[in-house]
């Protein structure tokens, strides 16, 4: 849960972004520890959005050289920026992953009740598998082999794996994107009593310690990680069909530009 004052505060630097940029925000959501609900008590808010300019804003010889993302300093540990939404839709058409989680979030602040419904409903027909395990195996080998390989170790940084491992369990599973939500991931291995008390015991301590405090390495929770990364080691994609999601993406984005309001 984000505490009122909090929200207001996020609230009230979109409208600022909105008013600095001319843009409108379509979708703001919070990203992170605090999405994923395995956040520390100093951990940042990180607050991320799609927006849109004016129509005519995209109707220029220089657009690839505009620029598309929005970003400011953190103050108050508040981490604020976003992406427009050209540039949004064609991640989304590359399968980015980290655009696929934000229209998960469990956490919104702004929804227009159009762009991220209209998303989330193209995610059977854009969104692929493959891509999302390749990525999700890349990110927990690699916080994997930086952090957790040594005596004492950062505590957060076994989320920072233990979370791709199970989104790929959910992905093989359930072919569709896994849930951003780290309890919604747990239930694939409530079978595996030792492991999930392991990581019951550290999602208990990590909620009451700072964000770079260091433990003792868990054992059972490197075998898993261990085994998990050498099963995943032969994973090769089949290939699979292009799809034709731009007609769709398009669509969307025209829709989004048509209804904008902004003044140019």
């Amino acid at each position: 849960m984000i505490a009122e004052p909090v929200r207001t505060e996020i609230l009230r630097r979109i409208k600022a972004a909105e008013a600095e940029h001319g843009v409108r925000v379509l979708y703001a959501i919070e990203s992170g520890s605090r999405a994923w609900g395995f956040e520390s008590p100093n951990s940042d808010y990180d607050v991320r959005f799609i927006y849109a300019h004016p129509k005519d804003w995209y109707v220029a010889v220089d657009l690839e050289q505009k620029r598309d993302v929005i970003e400011y300093p953190i103050v108050d540990e508040i981490d604020i920026n976003g992406w427009d939404v050209r540039k949004a839709l064609k991640l989304f058409w590359q399968s980015n992953p980290t655009f696929v989680e934000w229209l998960q979030s469990p956490i919104v602040y702004v929804d227009d009740q159009h762009f991220a419904p209209t998303a989330r409903a193209l995610l059977t027909d854009v969104y692929s598998v493959e891509k999302g395990i390749y990525h999700y195996r890349s990110m927990a080998k690699t916080n994997y082999r930086g952090y957790l390989r040594t005596p004492i170790v950062p505590l957060k940084k076994y989320f920072y794996v233990l979370r791709p491992l199970l989104s790929i369990l959910w992905l093989e599973q359930y072919q569709q994107p896994a849930p951003i939500v780290f309890e919604q991931l747990r239930t694939l291995i409530t079978d595996n009593t030792v492991v999930n008390d392991a990581i019951s015991d550290l999602l208990e301590r990590k909620k009451r310690s700072q964000e770079k405090e260091q433990v003792p390495a868990v054992l059972v929770l490197n075998q898993f990680i261990e085994a998990e990364l050498q099963r995943l080691e032969c994973y090769q994609a089949k290939p699979k069909a292009q799809q034709m999601q731009l007609k769709s993406l398009n669509s969307l984005f025209h829709a989004v530009l048509a209804s904008n309001q902004v003044p140019a």
